[in-house]
């Protein structure tokens, strides 16, 4: 159905150009901002894999992925308590489908791949992965729950964290 291909030159662009609906927006930051922050994240002992999620028919760009590990180092620049999942673990950092294409089973898929991706300990082994989502996206919940995610009482900022024992 779908596959992940590292961010490079020729998708960068078709990654920029995928949309959110209009009342989704305030979910998830911008693909721009994420590939920013991948990109700094470098040098800070975190790391980040940021992904186009491609339809393997054509290999044209559906969605946004980006995994992160040890995301708490980020925390660390700003005198900030990150949430104890962020420490030394993998995370879904970001996770987005665009507009046209929401409904068809690629979040869910790309979960699935991530975890698999995240499973083959590019940074080494870690205990769990985190994800986090603003209250307000029931979709998201929901679909992150049927995942195995499970709400562990933490907040990272507004968004609800939710941990996946690997």
């Amino acid at each position: 159905m779908i596959h992940l291909e590292p961010i490079d030159a020729k998708n960068v662009w078709d990654v920029l150009d995928l949309k959110l609906r209009k009342e989704q927006k305030s979910f998830v930051a911008s693909n721009e901002i994420s590939i920013v922050q991948a990109y700094t994240a470098q040098g800070t002992g975190c790391s980040a894999f940021p992904f186009a999620i491609c339809r393997d028919k054509d290999r044209k760009p559906v969605g946004f992925l980006m995994v992160g590990f040890n995301e708490a180092a980020l925390y660390a620049l700003d005198d900030e308590e990150p949430p104890t999942a962020l420490k030394g673990n993998y995370s879904i950092w970001r996770l987005m489908i665009d507009k046209r294409y929401q409904n068809r089973g690629y979040g869910r898929e790309a979960i699935r791949l991530a975890l698999d991706f995240i499973r083959t300990w590019p940074c080494g082994r870690a205990e769990f992965c985190e994800i986090s989502f603003e209250p307000e996206n029931k979709v998201a919940g929901a679909l992150y729950r049927s995942c195995g995610f499970v709400e562990n009482g933490e907040m990272d900022g507004d968004e609800l964290v939710a941990v996946l024992k690997l």
